[in-house]
């Protein structure tokens, strides 16, 4: 299993990422609250502002501090 460092010692499994897209968009505002309801948020910013939002193919939903670029690169490199 490869693990993608998604910003400050934050891991997730690379395997189970469906998309990384940025919190911008009110389609992507409402599955953040829609998880937040469900329990299914999960909050890796430590307080900095969001800028990438990963889906899983668990459900989860994780915000991350990284820019989706970064974390989609990492996770080229982790596949290569």
């Amino acid at each position: 299993m490869k693990l993608i460092n998604i910003g400050f010692g934050s891991m997730v499994a690379a395997g189970r990422m469906l998309a990384v897209v940025s919190p911008d968009s009110a389609p992507v505002k409402r599955v953040i609250q829609e998880a937040r309801d469900r329990g299914m948020l999960i909050d890796a910013s430590y307080g900095h502002k969001t800028k990438a939002v990963i889906l899983m193919d668990t459900d989860h939903v994780i915000l991350s501090a990284l820019e989706p670029e970064t974390i989609s690169g990492r996770a080229e490199e982790e596949e290569g």
